[in-house]
């Protein structure tokens, strides 16, 4: 089993890269004073407040961690439906939308894969529209099931495979424990988002999807993936029980998979005329802002670690 204080050494590190980027902000601050520097600074420190609230819950009890990442789902849950436009016969199947969320990170924390891998995309999907149908008013009927059961898709399932993730612990086949899992798949996914931007920024000139996300460049996303792939296997060590080989297949998946949910995050905003899903991060926008990368990413790196390890 992959010592703790591997987990504690992580950790550090990226408090560190956090005190090192803190720093560069002062100095720009100081250095160009008339520069309009608020939303890095903003950005910075949400940057601080959401580190140290996945440290803690990571450190302490693994109840906490599955109450945590339950938490971020519900808020991620909650943009969404607050976001979409719904009819007034849909709050009733909102509620038992929200109660799947208690549901399905319990059965990531008994790690009960079966009923785990089939609840929503299965029973709820099959009892939602049966729900409406109840309420009789078949005008906008196909629109509200497909949007309940999508919000359910991105918001609670894809993101309970990273409770799933801290399960994986005992099952005995692996050296790893689920805390570096998950810390190895929401840290790269994060430094992906940061590498693809940056890529971007300095060397960005094709545009992949204009219409969906006109800020995304193929130099952007290619330098984001080169990097988050040597970033992986430069890491690995410490947190997974990969080979090189898959460390890099890893590394690869997170950065792909990543920039699929974020342009297809995007393209929900878009769609609906907004920019943020909500304001609650300062300089990042709302909880399904952030995990967005992750709504696509934990699932497709959860199942590479299961078929591989379990």
């Amino acid at each position: 089993m992959l010592p703790e204080s591997n987990i504690t050494i992580a950790l550090s590190g990226i408090w560190g890269i956090l005190l090192i980027a803190s720093t560069i902000v002062w100095l720009m601050q100081v250095l160009q004073p008339k520069k309009n520097l608020t939303e890095l600074i903003q950005r910075t420190k949400s940057w601080w407040i959401m580190i140290g609230i996945f440290t803690f819950a990571l450190l302490t009890h693994r109840i906490v961690s599955y109450i945590f990442l339950g938490f971020i789902s519900f808020l991620a849950l909650k943009e969404y439906f607050s976001i979409i436009p719904t009819r007034r016969v849909d709050r009733s199947v909102l509620f038992w939308a929200y109660i799947t969320i208690p549901i399905q990170f319990y059965l990531a924390g008994i790690a009960w894969y079966g009923m785990f891998i089939i609840f929503i995309p299965v029973y709820m999907f099959l009892f939602i529209p049966f729900r409406l149908v109840l309420s009789q008013q078949t005008e906008g009927f196909l629109k509200s099931v497909g949007t309940i059961q999508w919000g359910l898709m991105i918001t609670v399932f894809a993101l309970s495979h990273m409770a799933f993730l801290l399960a994986l612990q005992n099952q005995g086949k692996s050296i790893n424990t689920g805390a570096g899992l998950l810390l190895f798949l929401v840290f790269l996914t994060q430094f992906n988002d940061v590498a693809q931007y940056t890529a971007g920024k300095l060397f960005g000139k094709h545009k992949i999807i204009p219409l969906v996300s006109p800020k995304k460049t193929w130099e952007g996303f290619i330098g984001g993936l080169i990097v988050t792939t040597l970033f992986s296997v430069a890491i690995y060590p410490l947190l997974t029980p990969f080979t090189v080989w898959t460390a890099m297949a890893a590394g690869c998946i997170i950065s792909i998979a990543g920039f699929i949910g974020d342009v297809t995050i995007s393209a929900i905003k878009r769609d609906l005329v907004i920019k943020d899903t909500s304001s609650l991060i300062p300089g990042h926008g709302g909880i399904l802002d952030r995990v967005d990368s992750l709504t696509f990413a934990a699932p497709l790196f959860f199942h590479l670690v299961y078929y591989l390890y379990y």
